[in-house]
């Protein structure tokens, strides 16, 4: 079969290419959750934990459900543009993968934007549903809204079954 442009390595120079590549994904994943943590500092989730404590386990069930190092920088960016804490300047800026920052933008929801739009910008967008996957499991998690008053725990449990539904999820997922 035909090489275009650079040939594939072979024997060592394959392994070297391979460690290389490891670690720039490394790199990306370790930027990504040094940059979340620094911008999401102080803030807190809805049961006064620290919020990094959130997306670790984003990024975590991210990285158990196959994702690549793209898709565990996006887990933990996933809510920095829609939290504020960074802007879109920032992030077409940012030295990470196309679609590390298209995952990012689709995960941030808009202010009055319905919540089928919503679903439909993930799914149409490549990773961006198993995110929003590992998001929704870790904050749906019953350890988690048990935390919670009564009223907002059902809330909550609601709007996750929903967006579930839009996604085409099961609970199991």
């Amino acid at each position: 079969m035909p090489h275009y442009g650079k040939q594939a390595p072979t024997g060592s120079e394959a392994g070297a290419e391979t460690g290389s590549e490891a670690k720039v994904e490394a790199r990306i994943e370790a930027e990504a959750e040094a940059v979340a943590r620094a911008a999401h500092a102080g803030q807190r989730d809805k049961a006064g934990r620290p919020y990094a404590g959130h997306l670790a386990a984003v990024a975590e069930g991210v990285r158990a459900r196959g994702g690549d190092a793209g898709l565990v920088a996006a887990a933990w960016l996933h809510d920095a543009l829609e939290d504020g804490v960074l802007s879109e300047e920032w992030l077409e800026e940012a030295p990470l993968p196309q679609r590390t920052k298209d995952v990012v933008r689709a995960l941030t929801k808009r202010p009055g934007e319905e919540l089928e739009a919503y679903a439909r910008r993930i799914l149409a967008t490549p990773g961006a549903r198993l995110v929003k996957t590992a998001d929704i499991a870790h904050n749906a998690d019953p350890r988690r809204l048990a935390a919670l008053d009564e009223p907002t725990a059902r809330r909550l449990a609601h709007k996750y079954a929903t967006m579930r539904a839009h996604l085409g999820l099961t609970p199991a997922d």
